[in-house]
């Protein structure tokens, strides 16, 4: 997501704080909230799908590579 995104995000925050949005308004902010989400959890999953467990049998296991595949819930 780049920053002029966040930055409306933002914008429509404080505006809604100080004097309300229009329904065009509250829409663009919900779909801009729901792509921010998407992009968070899209990077947390790729840095869990990069970490390494070492087993107890000396074994190392790749979570993503294990778990990967898995639907959040």
């Amino acid at each position: 997501m780049d920053e002029n995104k966040i930055k409306r995000i933002n914008e429509l925050y404080h505006k809604s704080q100080a004097e309300g949005l229009s329904e065009e308004e509250k829409m663009e902010q919900k779909l801009l909230r729901e792509e921010y989400l998407a992009a968070v959890r899209g990077n947390l999953r790729a840095q869990l799908n990069q970490i390494d467990m070492v087993q107890e049998d000396g074994s190392v296991v790749n979570l993503g590579e294990k778990y990967g595949s898995k639907e959040l819930n």
